[in-house]
């Protein structure tokens, strides 16, 4: 079965429905394609609170550039870089070629969220700084009101309204390609059985691999059996958008070795059961011993390095040790979003007992950290305040009172993969490179499919990394139509 459209949009998350709806905006004919049904449209989208990286409605942050810019990759090479900054006209073919996001490309992100937020107002969206999970933080979150859920619903309509046509249960295998190599459309099927191919200018918005254990274990390594996607959508994920460009000759971009990591309750089914109230306790993992430093800063800005460090310890698993002073930081309970309780018990020992850890062991490592505690300072659980431990190692930078008080309470934490980093190059307009640095005819990404970041993920980015490259590829197809 054969269908035609001037755009064919693979993925029905934020970045596939921003896409759908500026193409349908610009008078094109578009197709959606949705492995899921229409009930579960949306992927990952439906699920995330959906953070966005401003401080107004139409301002970014300060650091929106420089953040993104400081993680392309911990050593680049800098005669490159300085070559990237004199313009694309005078590029060589390394600097062309280089696996990471040029500037140009960072550049015109943080300059289209603005106009694409009011253009979100103009389909119903509202935006709001509403509360977050982080007690501390370094930048502030602008938000939907409803979430992610509110974009999907809000841009599925207009989709509808707009004559969009979409194919459900339809899962995009490959890209269709003419005698000259030429991308044409895509090849899918449809309840797993149906071979359907769709010819028109291709839109690859079908998220990371967070979904596909092969591909994690190809990419980030066999450890990856112990991470878990952040939601059920998430499983939808599988990367096929990515490898059917990849097998076509498009340029990879982004860690491929690297994901989105989050802390979160492994006992727990709810969507993001993220559990960030570690900086007031200790972390210890499986035999008992405190590995990593819990709070040497914002928790907004730390969480992810330090959940990096949870994944390295034994099957990837560590517990947080509170006492009931927990009870006392205002509004506690929204950095934790597990619905399962804590596990309890009045003694360390007897906690220990519970989470199968040698009692002596934890015990100890409790009574020395309690030890190192300071005996002076000012205390303030909402923002940095300089409370260290004394002669401890690993450290703690902040917020390191004694955990004297029981009942004693304990969560488990593992490293729940958000989304994944690596991904495709594209140029500012979303037109996917190839691996000599040339935009491929026909083919565009947008959201997770794109590969910009590396070691430590800019926060409060990806969401709007979907919706604003959706947009340019749509009109960049629109002017070129």
């Amino acid at each position: 079965m054969d269908h035609t459209f001037d755009v064919v949009v693979a993925g029905c998350g934020v970045a596939g429905l921003s896409a759908a709806v500026t193409a349908a905006e610009r008078g094109l004919k578009v197709a959606v394609l949705e492995r899921a049904s229409r009930e579960d449209r949306g992927g990952q989208s439906r699920y995330t609170e959906a953070y966005f990286r401003m401080k107004a409605l139409d301002q970014v942050t300060d650091d929106f550039e420089t953040h993104l810019a400081d993680n392309l990759g911990l050593y680049p090479e800098p005669d490159l870089m300085a070559e990237m900054a004199t313009g694309r006209e005078n590029w060589s073919h390394a600097t062309r070629t280089l696996a990471i996001p040029d500037t140009e490309v960072i550049g015109n992100f943080a300059e289209q969220v603005p106009p694409t937020i009011k253009w979100l107002q103009g389909v119903g969206v509202k935006f709001d700084f509403l509360p977050t999970q982080f007690l501390t933080a370094t930048q502030p979150r602008l938000l939907p009101v409803g979430g992610g859920a509110a974009l999907v619903d809000a841009l599925a309509a207009q989709a509808e309204k707009l004559g969009v046509t979409f194919f459900y249960y339809t899962t995009a295998r490959r890209l269709l390609l003419n005698d000259d190599g030429i991308v044409t459309g895509l090849f899918a099927q449809q309840q797993g059985t149906q071979a359907v191919r769709f010819f028109g200018k291709v839109v690859l918005a079908c998220g990371g691999f967070e979904g596909n254990p092969a591909l994690q274990s190809k990419y980030i390594g066999p450890r990856s059996v112990y991470l878990r996607p952040i939601c059920k959508g998430a499983y939808f994920n599988r990367g096929e958008g990515i490898e059917m460009a990849l097998d076509i000759g498009a340029a990879p971009s982004g860690d491929f070795g690297s994901y989105h990591a989050e802390p979160i309750d492994p006992r727990s089914g709810v969507s993001e059961p993220s559990v960030f109230i570690f900086p007031y306790g200790i972390l210890v993992n499986k035999a008992g011993k405190r590995f990593v430093n819990e709070a040497p800063g914002t928790v907004d800005a730390w969480y992810e390095r330090i959940t990096r460090r949870i994944y390295e310890q034994e099957e990837g698993l560590s517990y947080v040790i509170l006492d009931q002073r927990m009870k006392d930081i205002p509004n506690y309970r929204l950095a934790i979003r597990s619905d399962r309780p804590a596990i309890e018990a009045d003694t360390i020992e007897a906690l220990a007992a519970k989470l199968d850890i040698h009692p002596q062991t934890l015990k100890e490592t409790v009574a020395q950290y309690n030890a190192a505690c300071p005996t002076t300072g000012n205390y303030d659980p909402l923002k940095t305040d300089g409370m260290a431990t004394q002669g401890l190692m690993p450290a703690k930078s902040n917020w390191a009172l004694p955990l004297d008080r029981g009942p004693f309470m304990a969560y488990p934490i593992i490293s729940a993969n958000v989304f994944t980093f690596g991904g495709l190059k594209v140029d500012p307009q979303g037109q996917v490179l190839d691996t000599d640095g040339y935009a491929i005819p026909n083919l565009y990404a947008a959201g997770e499919v794109i590969g910009m970041y590396y070691t430590n993920y800019t926060g409060a980015t990806s969401v709007l990394k979907g919706l604003v490259f959706g947009r340019l590829a749509a009109n960049n197809i629109a002017d070129q139509h």
